[in-house]
């Protein structure tokens, strides 16, 4: 028996959210040595660009790896409707004791999307602060 061939499945969405990088039990020079312009007392936002990647085999009914409808909604639900215009420091319950690092973000994305499709199925975390600075979750 033959294994079925794996697609990956891309859904872009986007949110614009505040931030401050700082660790409580450093220095204010500490902070500002470390995080630099993104430790500012006031806070500082991005237009994150969020792409999900799901991978899984074909369901021959479908023709589908994952309805993007579906998963559109959960994204809408669980990340967009969350984060967007929010300051994540202040408004994220999952930020109030985690730095809101990129990498952080992209951690409490997945964990926050993962229990809701099915484990057959493969998601992966791309997360653009910038243009240029981006992280992936999981690393592999």
């Amino acid at each position: 028996m033959s294994e079925q061939p794996k697609v990956s499945i891309f859904r872009k969405e986007h949110f614009n959210a505040a931030h401050r990088l700082h660790n409580a039990a450093w220095s204010d020079d500490k902070n500002k040595e470390i995080f630099g312009l993104c430790n500012n007392p006031n806070y500082h936002g991005h237009n994150y660009e969020l792409i999900i990647q799901v991978t899984g085999t074909i369901n021959p009914e479908t023709g589908y790896v994952i309805d993007t409808k579906v998963l559109s909604d959960l994204i809408q639900k669980e990340v967009c409707k969350k984060f967007d215009h929010r300051n994540l420091n202040l408004d994220v319950p999952e930020f109030a004791n985690l730095n809101p690092t990129a990498e952080n973000i992209a951690l409490v994305i997945y964990n926050k999307l993962r229990p809701n499709i099915s484990d057959e199925l493969d998601i992966k975390i791309k997360l653009y602060e910038t243009e240029r600075n981006f992280v992936e979750f999981p690393a592999n």
